[in-house]
């Protein structure tokens, strides 16, 4: 009967699912920043820092429109922290760089230009108005930091232009100014 089979698929354990994701600390409390897509229905949030230490982590603040999280972790010490910088002084042919965890490989760096402000995506908001950017974006770089050539950060990695998933060439970073 179908119906037998679906009763038993329905009391068949269930495989837990992951997903990686990127972000950066913002406050030396623990305060983590990354995209609102990354942890959005995560039963458990895992915060691996470079240092090789993980943490569970809890969603404080979220917002959907902006597609931005802020994730708190308790590491029992002041953290270090990513400085800003003024995406409102970025400009086409800027030199950026895109620092994630594409495909789960851990520190990854990418380089590229900036090669459009202002840009609006079919799926932005709003309050979306991104910097797009040739460096390398892919899946599981959402979340993580695009850094200017002095080290600060300009933008949230948070989309890409894609048919198939992978890198195009295209990719999106919400300005920091809006983070």
């Amino acid at each position: 009967e179908p119906g037998d089979l679906l009763d038993f698929l329905n009391r068949m354990p269930r495989r837990p699912t992951y997903s990686v994701g990127s972000g950066f600390i913002v406050d030396k409390r623990g305060y983590v920043l990354t995209n609102y897509h990354v942890v959005a229905d995560s039963a458990r949030i895992n915060v691996k820092l470079d240092s090789g230490e993980e943490y569970i982590a809890k969603i404080v603040g979220r917002d959907e429109e902006t597609d931005l999280a802020v994730l708190k972790i308790e590491a029992g010490r002041d953290l270090p922290i990513v400085k800003f910088g003024d995406s409102n002084k970025v400009a086409v042919g800027d030199w950026v760089i895109a620092i994630g965890s594409p495909f789960g490989l851990t520190r990854t760096v990418t380089a590229g230009i900036i090669s459009q402000t202002q840009r609006t995506t079919p799926s932005s908001t709003l309050f979306q108005r991104f910097i797009q950017t040739d460096a390398a974006i892919n899946r599981g770089n959402s979340g993580g930091p695009l850094v200017n050539m002095n080290g600060e950060v300009i933008g949230v990695n948070s989309q890409i232009a894609t048919l198939n998933g992978d890198f195009n060439g295209v990719g999106f970073a919400l300005p920091s100014s809006d983070a």
